[in-house]
Protein backbone atom coordinates (compact mmCIF):
# COMPACT_ATOMS: atom_id res chain seq x y z
CA UNK A 1 0.00 0.00 0.00
CA UNK A 2 1.40 3.15 -1.11
CA UNK A 3 1.97 5.43 2.06
CA UNK A 4 1.43 9.06 1.79
CA UNK A 5 3.96 11.81 1.00
CA UNK A 6 4.88 13.51 4.22
CA UNK A 7 5.62 17.72 3.62
CA UNK A 8 9.36 18.51 3.84
CA UNK A 9 10.70 20.40 6.39
CA UNK A 10 12.43 23.23 3.71
CA UNK A 11 9.15 23.97 2.54
CA UNK A 12 6.21 23.54 5.12
CA UNK A 13 8.42 24.88 8.17
CA UNK A 14 10.43 27.60 6.30
CA UNK A 15 7.55 28.78 5.46
CA UNK A 16 5.99 28.78 8.73
CA UNK A 17 9.24 30.37 10.45
CA UNK A 18 8.96 33.56 8.13
CA UNK A 19 5.86 34.09 9.15
CA UNK A 20 6.36 33.68 12.69
CA UNK A 21 9.45 35.92 12.14
CA UNK A 22 7.31 39.11 10.32
CA UNK A 23 4.71 38.43 13.02
CA UNK A 24 7.55 38.99 15.50
CA UNK A 25 8.93 41.98 13.64
CA UNK A 26 5.50 43.34 13.21
CA UNK A 27 5.06 43.38 16.73
CA UNK A 28 8.19 44.82 17.74
CA UNK A 29 8.03 47.78 15.19
CA UNK A 30 4.68 48.06 16.96
CA UNK A 31 6.10 48.29 20.55
CA UNK A 32 9.23 50.48 19.76
CA UNK A 33 6.66 52.92 17.87
CA UNK A 34 4.40 52.76 21.04
CA UNK A 35 6.74 53.53 23.53
CA UNK A 36 8.71 56.22 21.58
CA UNK A 37 5.25 57.88 21.82
CA UNK A 38 5.76 58.36 25.18
CA UNK A 39 9.23 59.60 25.11
CA UNK A 40 9.57 63.52 26.07
CA UNK A 41 9.68 66.00 23.47
CA UNK A 42 13.16 67.36 22.83
CA UNK A 43 11.96 71.20 23.95
CA UNK A 44 15.77 72.70 25.10
CA UNK A 45 19.07 71.59 26.02
CA UNK A 46 17.76 71.50 29.11
CA UNK A 47 14.53 69.08 29.70
CA UNK A 48 13.83 68.83 33.20
CA UNK A 49 10.25 67.28 33.30
CA UNK A 50 11.22 65.69 36.59
CA UNK A 51 10.91 69.29 37.85
CA UNK A 52 14.51 68.77 40.42
CA UNK A 53 16.70 71.96 38.58
CA UNK A 54 16.18 75.25 40.22
CA UNK A 55 14.97 77.84 37.91
CA UNK A 56 18.34 80.45 37.49
CA UNK A 57 20.27 76.70 37.11
CA UNK A 58 18.11 75.66 34.47
CA UNK A 59 18.43 79.01 32.70
CA UNK A 60 22.43 79.05 33.25
CA UNK A 61 23.19 75.57 31.52
CA UNK A 62 21.12 75.82 28.81
CA UNK A 63 23.21 79.21 28.37
CA UNK A 64 26.30 77.10 28.81
CA UNK A 65 25.51 74.36 26.50
CA UNK A 66 24.60 76.57 23.81
CA UNK A 67 27.70 78.35 23.82
CA UNK A 68 29.69 75.60 23.92
CA UNK A 69 27.95 73.96 21.07
CA UNK A 70 28.72 77.29 19.13
CA UNK A 71 32.21 77.12 20.25
CA UNK A 72 32.44 73.45 18.83
CA UNK A 73 29.70 71.41 17.81
CA UNK A 74 29.84 69.18 19.94
CA UNK A 75 25.86 68.81 21.82
CA UNK A 76 24.81 68.07 25.41
CA UNK A 77 21.20 67.68 26.48
CA UNK A 78 20.18 67.52 30.07
CA UNK A 79 17.08 65.39 30.63
CA UNK A 80 15.08 64.45 33.52
CA UNK A 81 12.29 62.13 33.75
CA UNK A 82 10.06 61.31 37.26
CA UNK A 83 10.59 57.57 36.68
CA UNK A 84 11.96 54.89 33.90
CA UNK A 85 8.01 52.89 34.49
CA UNK A 86 9.86 49.50 34.99
CA UNK A 87 12.78 49.76 32.43
CA UNK A 88 16.19 49.72 33.14
CA UNK A 89 17.88 53.08 32.06
CA UNK A 90 20.73 51.92 29.65
CA UNK A 91 17.89 51.01 27.14
CA UNK A 92 15.80 54.16 27.98
CA UNK A 93 18.89 56.49 27.54
CA UNK A 94 19.80 54.70 24.32
CA UNK A 95 16.53 55.11 22.66
CA UNK A 96 15.84 58.68 24.46
CA UNK A 97 19.27 59.47 22.23
CA UNK A 98 18.38 58.16 19.34
CA UNK A 99 14.80 59.79 19.36
CA UNK A 100 16.37 62.99 20.07
CA UNK A 101 19.13 62.63 17.36
CA UNK A 102 21.75 64.52 19.24
CA UNK A 103 24.82 65.73 18.21
CA UNK A 104 25.92 66.04 14.16
CA UNK A 105 24.56 63.11 11.67
CA UNK A 106 28.46 62.58 10.41
CA UNK A 107 30.19 63.30 13.73
CA UNK A 108 27.48 61.74 16.42
CA UNK A 109 29.01 63.72 18.55
CA UNK A 110 26.08 63.69 21.10
CA UNK A 111 25.71 63.31 25.01
CA UNK A 112 22.80 62.86 27.10
CA UNK A 113 23.16 63.04 30.55
CA UNK A 114 19.79 61.60 32.54
CA UNK A 115 18.41 61.47 36.04
CA UNK A 116 14.97 59.08 36.79
CA UNK A 117 15.11 60.75 40.62
CA UNK A 118 11.95 58.13 41.82
CA UNK A 119 14.12 55.48 40.19
CA UNK A 120 17.41 56.97 42.19
CA UNK A 121 19.60 56.56 38.89
CA UNK A 122 21.13 58.57 36.64
CA UNK A 123 23.20 57.85 33.18
CA UNK A 124 25.31 59.50 30.84
CA UNK A 125 25.02 58.59 27.53
CA UNK A 126 27.82 59.15 24.85
CA UNK A 127 27.83 59.45 20.99
CA UNK A 128 29.87 56.89 18.73
CA UNK A 129 32.10 59.80 17.84
CA UNK A 130 32.88 61.16 21.38
CA UNK A 131 33.32 57.92 23.14
CA UNK A 132 37.41 58.16 22.67
CA UNK A 133 37.39 61.16 23.90
CA UNK A 134 34.33 61.04 26.67
CA UNK A 135 35.29 57.99 27.91
CA UNK A 136 33.24 55.40 30.17
CA UNK A 137 35.93 56.05 32.58
CA UNK A 138 35.51 59.68 32.77
CA UNK A 139 31.55 59.13 32.88
CA UNK A 140 31.68 57.09 35.71
CA UNK A 141 34.27 59.53 37.41
CA UNK A 142 31.65 61.78 36.83
CA UNK A 143 28.54 60.40 37.65
CA UNK A 144 30.43 58.86 41.25
CA UNK A 145 32.42 62.46 42.04
CA UNK A 146 29.91 65.17 41.29
CA UNK A 147 26.41 63.72 41.12
CA UNK A 148 26.15 60.82 43.67
CA UNK A 149 27.59 62.70 46.32
CA UNK A 150 25.43 65.60 45.83
CA UNK A 151 21.95 63.49 45.08
CA UNK A 152 22.53 62.02 48.40
CA UNK A 153 22.54 65.57 49.73
CA UNK A 154 19.05 66.46 48.01
CA UNK A 155 20.94 68.93 45.66
CA UNK A 156 20.32 68.16 42.17
CA UNK A 157 20.70 71.44 40.26
CA UNK A 158 24.62 71.70 41.73
CA UNK A 159 25.31 68.08 40.73
CA UNK A 160 24.03 67.89 37.24
CA UNK A 161 26.07 71.66 36.97
CA UNK A 162 29.06 70.07 37.74
CA UNK A 163 28.85 67.01 36.29
CA UNK A 164 28.17 69.56 32.90
CA UNK A 165 31.11 71.62 33.77
CA UNK A 166 33.27 68.56 34.20
CA UNK A 167 32.28 66.85 30.63
CA UNK A 168 32.73 70.38 29.03
CA UNK A 169 36.09 69.98 30.34
CA UNK A 170 36.84 66.93 29.34
CA UNK A 171 35.47 67.36 25.71
CA UNK A 172 37.43 70.73 25.53
CA UNK A 173 40.45 68.35 25.47
CA UNK A 174 41.31 68.94 29.58
CA UNK A 175 41.40 65.73 31.30
CA UNK A 176 44.11 65.99 33.80
CA UNK A 177 41.79 67.19 36.69
CA UNK A 178 39.35 64.85 36.68
CA UNK A 179 41.16 62.01 36.53
CA UNK A 180 43.21 63.12 39.05
CA UNK A 181 40.39 63.47 41.35
CA UNK A 182 39.34 59.96 40.35
CA UNK A 183 42.45 58.72 41.55
CA UNK A 184 42.66 60.84 45.08
CA UNK A 185 38.51 59.20 45.00
CA UNK A 186 38.50 56.19 43.74
CA UNK A 187 34.90 54.90 42.06
CA UNK A 188 33.63 51.64 42.13
CA UNK A 189 34.95 49.75 39.13
CA UNK A 190 31.85 47.47 38.67
CA UNK A 191 30.21 49.22 35.29
CA UNK A 192 26.88 47.45 33.81
CA UNK A 193 26.53 45.30 30.93
CA UNK A 194 26.69 47.06 27.32
CA UNK A 195 23.13 46.67 26.43
CA UNK A 196 24.34 45.84 22.63
CA UNK A 197 26.11 42.97 24.13
CA UNK A 198 23.33 41.91 25.97
CA UNK A 199 20.87 42.09 22.97
CA UNK A 200 23.74 39.91 21.28
CA UNK A 201 24.44 37.51 23.96
CA UNK A 202 20.37 36.99 24.20
CA UNK A 203 19.86 36.19 20.25
CA UNK A 204 22.89 33.51 20.66
CA UNK A 205 21.21 32.21 23.45
CA UNK A 206 17.82 31.78 22.17
CA UNK A 207 19.53 30.49 18.46
CA UNK A 208 21.89 27.86 20.49
CA UNK A 209 19.09 26.30 22.83
CA UNK A 210 16.39 26.43 20.36
CA UNK A 211 18.57 24.66 18.13
CA UNK A 212 18.89 21.83 20.68
CA UNK A 213 15.37 21.47 21.62
CA UNK A 214 14.35 21.14 17.49
CA UNK A 215 17.60 18.71 17.37
CA UNK A 216 16.49 16.53 20.88
CA UNK A 217 12.42 17.47 21.28
CA UNK A 218 10.81 16.44 18.44
CA UNK A 219 11.52 13.05 18.37
CA UNK A 220 10.74 12.69 22.63
CA UNK A 221 7.26 14.16 22.73
CA UNK A 222 6.43 14.42 18.78
CA UNK A 223 4.26 11.75 16.86
CA UNK A 224 6.65 9.03 14.90
CA UNK A 225 5.45 9.38 11.12
CA UNK A 226 8.03 6.88 10.09
CA UNK A 227 11.91 5.73 11.01
CA UNK A 228 13.73 8.86 10.87
CA UNK A 229 10.15 11.72 10.51
CA UNK A 230 8.33 13.13 13.60
CA UNK A 231 5.59 15.41 13.81
CA UNK A 232 5.75 18.14 16.38
CA UNK A 233 3.91 21.53 16.41
CA UNK A 234 2.49 21.43 13.11
CA UNK A 235 6.32 20.74 11.73
CA UNK A 236 8.34 17.44 10.49
CA UNK A 237 11.13 17.13 11.13
CA UNK A 238 13.45 14.10 9.20
CA UNK A 239 16.35 13.13 11.07
CA UNK A 240 19.47 10.85 9.48
CA UNK A 241 17.48 10.97 6.06
CA UNK A 242 19.72 10.75 3.02
CA UNK A 243 19.93 12.86 -0.48
CA UNK A 244 17.19 10.78 -1.64
CA UNK A 245 15.10 10.36 1.22
CA UNK A 246 16.28 7.07 2.36
CA UNK A 247 17.48 6.32 5.93
CA UNK A 248 20.96 6.05 5.22
CA UNK A 249 22.24 4.95 8.07
CA UNK A 250 20.71 2.45 10.79
CA UNK A 251 21.53 4.98 14.00
CA UNK A 252 19.92 8.24 15.00
CA UNK A 253 21.67 11.50 14.56
CA UNK A 254 21.49 14.57 15.04
CA UNK A 255 21.99 15.89 11.21
CA UNK A 256 18.54 16.40 9.75
CA UNK A 257 17.62 18.03 6.70
CA UNK A 258 16.03 21.06 7.96
CA UNK A 259 15.55 20.00 11.26
CA UNK A 260 16.50 23.16 13.03
CA UNK A 261 15.69 26.45 12.54
CA UNK A 262 17.56 29.85 11.68
CA UNK A 263 16.89 33.57 11.99
CA UNK A 264 16.52 34.17 7.90
CA UNK A 265 18.07 36.99 6.86
CA UNK A 266 17.04 39.66 9.87
CA UNK A 267 19.44 41.65 11.67
CA UNK A 268 19.21 41.49 15.01
CA UNK A 269 19.75 45.55 15.27
CA UNK A 270 17.25 48.19 15.35
CA UNK A 271 17.24 52.01 15.47
CA UNK A 272 14.40 54.05 16.22
CA UNK A 273 14.07 56.89 12.93
CA UNK A 274 11.67 59.05 14.41
CA UNK A 275 11.58 62.44 14.63
CA UNK A 276 11.78 64.71 17.72
CA UNK A 277 9.32 67.46 18.44
CA UNK A 278 9.84 70.96 20.03
CA UNK A 279 11.64 74.03 18.28
CA UNK A 280 15.28 72.73 19.38
CA UNK A 281 16.43 69.53 18.07
CA UNK A 282 19.39 67.41 17.52
CA UNK A 283 21.59 67.08 14.01
CA UNK A 284 20.89 63.66 13.60
CA UNK A 285 23.28 61.43 15.28
CA UNK A 286 23.59 58.39 17.46
CA UNK A 287 24.90 56.40 20.18
CA UNK A 288 25.97 52.63 20.51
CA UNK A 289 25.49 52.50 23.94
CA UNK A 290 28.62 54.14 25.54
CA UNK A 291 28.73 55.74 28.58
CA UNK A 292 27.94 54.89 32.52
CA UNK A 293 25.46 54.62 34.56
CA UNK A 294 24.88 55.19 38.51
CA UNK A 295 22.27 55.20 41.09
CA UNK A 296 22.59 56.91 45.00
Amino acid sequence: MARAAVPSMPGQCASRLRLALIILASLLLASIAAVAADLPALTGRVVDNAGIIDAGTRAALTQKLADFETKGSDQIVVATIPSLGGEEIEPYANRLFRFWKLGQAKENNGVLLMVAPNDRKMRIEVGYGLEGTLTDLHTKLIIENDMVPAFRAGDFSGGISKAVDDMIMVLNGNPEDLEARGRRNPADSSTPMDPVVAVFLILWATMFFGGLAMAFLPPMFGTKLSPGVYRWLGMTFRYGQGAGGSSGTSGWTTRSSGGGWSSGGSGSGWSSGSSNGGGFSGGGGSSGGGGSSGSW
